[in-house]
């Protein structure tokens, strides 16, 4: 089935940028990717600010109508109730959010998230209507026990238990051996392990889901390998961290398909 996945680049800040820096990077990265004239049509832009920042960039995307979408980088499983510091889907939602983050390698291993806490959180995403963005990935020693892709694969498995096929996602593939380190993986080892994951997409979710699922790749994204992943036929996009802090930076990744060729 041929379907045009429209590329999506997205910019997880972390625990960056206060809500003023938030406004005047969400400005800049608008008038850079203007200035380039940047086709939004063909490559979707992200970003995923702190908490303390959703408000202030979703006022100024919809008073200047930015084509720029925007998340947040966790959510609870739980709608309500007592559990002091946690952000529910419907706030999520009510500040007209599209994204989330789910199951990040740093919620996983310094908030000991396990995969069952991933499904929670993703059904609890789309129950509010909005997309998950489902963290997958193997650290170096689970690389050299399992091989590619078995991890991975068998994350994504848990976290799509109990979706229906109609469920919208996006499923990120970030190696925890690349993360931070400089050290990418290369497009062949990316193109593998998505290869293996929409394989995963297809079995539980559907052929549908499959052809229309955006698969994207994390983990020391630059400017520089950009083009490598985005060749391949089942890397869909980025998620981008670090380099996302730096707006000319991740405008150059956005714009991958002007400045490498692809």
């Amino acid at each position: 089935m041929a379907v045009n996945r429209v590329p999506l680049l997205a910019g997880n800040w972390k625990m960056n940028l206060d809500h003023l820096q938030a406004i005047a990077f969400v400005q800049k990265l608008a008038w850079t990717l203007k200035d380039a004239s940047h086709d939004v049509e063909s490559a979707e832009v992200a970003v995923f600010p702190p908490f303390t920042d959703l408000r202030s960039v979703q006022t100024l995307i919809a008073a200047d109508k930015l084509p720029i979408a925007f998340g947040a980088q966790d959510v609870s499983m739980h709608d309500s109730g007592a559990y002091t510091g946690e952000i529910s889907g419907a706030f999520l939602s009510q500040l007209d959010c599209t994204y989330v983050i789910i199951g990040h390698s740093e919620r996983r291993t310094l908030h000991g998230e396990d995969d069952s806490v991933v499904a929670a959180k993703t059904a609890a995403a789309v129950k509010h209507g909005l997309v998950p963005v489902i963290c997958v990935g193997e650290t170096a020693e689970d690389l050299e026990k399992h091989g590619p892709s078995a991890v991975p694969v068998a994350q994504l498995r848990v976290a799509l238990d109990g979706l229906g096929a109609a469920a919208d996602i996006v499923v990120a593939y970030e190696p925890v051996w690349a993360i931070g380190s400089g050290q990418a993986a290369t497009p062949d080892q990316a193109e593998q392990v998505a290869a293996a994951l929409r394989s995963v997409i297809r079995e539980l979710l559907g052929e549908d889901a499959a052809a229309r699922t955006r698969i994207l790749y994390g983990g020391s994204v630059k400017s520089s390998n950009i083009a490598g992943f985005m060749r391949e036929p089942n890397v869909d996009g980025a998620l981008v961290g670090g380099a996302s802090l730096d707006v000319n930076e991740f405008a150059s990744i956005v714009r991958f398909q002007k400045h490498v060729g692809v």
